[in-house]
């Protein structure tokens, strides 16, 4: 199952979005020998459409640039990669799957550029990364004072019973530079754990980092099927005030998706058949 991020419908993009989660399933697919590669394809599709918040098309911050988040993370052995406020580089969740497989599991700005250079990912010039809509959507920001958000997602089971998530995005609109949301905190916006499930979110960072939501939601499964898992996980992010959305796979391959935003992107495919919603 993928997501393209829950909030504000993003107006005019319906079939692009469409086409991009469609699109990121088939990429998903093949490599559907690998949870892991098969969520970082997934992602990678997504990053790359400029209708949605992350890769080309991320929000801008306060000074008007752009710096990106996203994580990955393998169930087994519980491994994890992430970058944090990241720039110029094209595709975050790649350089977070680099990460997964350094000494560390998070890397954060000046250093994960660092980071990414040294692994050969080239300089992608900030230019490219910003879209007249995302340049819009500040400006409107700035105006109204309001702060869109917006992620991309991934959560996948492999035919050998493997699971993995991935998750990037650009964050806020508007945010104060060097912010840090759900999205790279394990546990908060991605989370994986063998024999229990997989989870990716989306929505007010903030509050779905203190709710621990997507560690939430696939604890859950324990006791719960996967759609009343992760909708327990979003209730308690609500409570805090903050909305968003996730979706969810259990080890035995059942698909959940629930959001408390009024809209929330997501397509799936599975033993049960495929489906989009836009």
């Amino acid at each position: 199952m993928v997501h393209g991020g829950a909030g504000r419908r993003p107006a005019g993009c319906e079939e692009e979005v469409r086409r991009a989660l469609l699109k990121a399933l088939d990429a998903a697919f093949e490599n559907e020998e690998d949870a892991l590669a098969a969520a970082v394809a997934a992602v990678v599709v997504l990053e790359d459409e400029p209708c949605l918040n992350a890769g080309t098309g991320s929000a801008l911050n306060r000074l008007g640039g752009v710096e990106m988040d996203a994580a990955v993370m393998a169930g087994e052995g519980l491994k994890f990669g992430a970058v944090a406020a990241i720039r110029e580089v094209k595709n975050p969740v790649l350089v977070a799957r680099e990460v997964m497989d350094s000494e560390h599991i998070l890397l954060s700005g000046e250093g994960a550029v660092l980071f990414a250079r040294e692994r050969g990912f080239p300089r992608y010039p900030e230019e490219r990364l910003i879209t007249e809509r995302a340049l819009s959507r500040w400006r409107e920001a700035k105006r109204k004072g309001e702060r869109g958000h917006g992620t991309v997602g991934a959560v996948v089971r492999d035919r050998r019973g493997r699971l993995a998530a991935a998750t990037s995005t650009g964050g806020i609109v508007n945010k104060r530079p060097g912010r840090v949301g759900d999205t790279p905190l394990p546990g908060a916006g991605t989370y994986a754990e063998a024999g229990l499930g997989a989870a990716s979110a989306t929505g007010e960072g903030e509050f779905l980092a203190r709710a621990l939501v997507a560690y939430r939601a696939v604890s859950a499964l324990i006791e719960v099927p996967p759609e009343e898992a992760a909708a327990r996980a979003l209730a308690l992010a609500k409570e805090l005030g903050g909305e968003g959305g996730l979706i969810l796979v259990d080890a035995e391959g059942r698909l959940a998706a629930s959001h408390t935003s009024p809209y929330m992107a997501y397509a799936w495919r599975g033993e049960e058949g495929e489906g989009v919603v836009v």
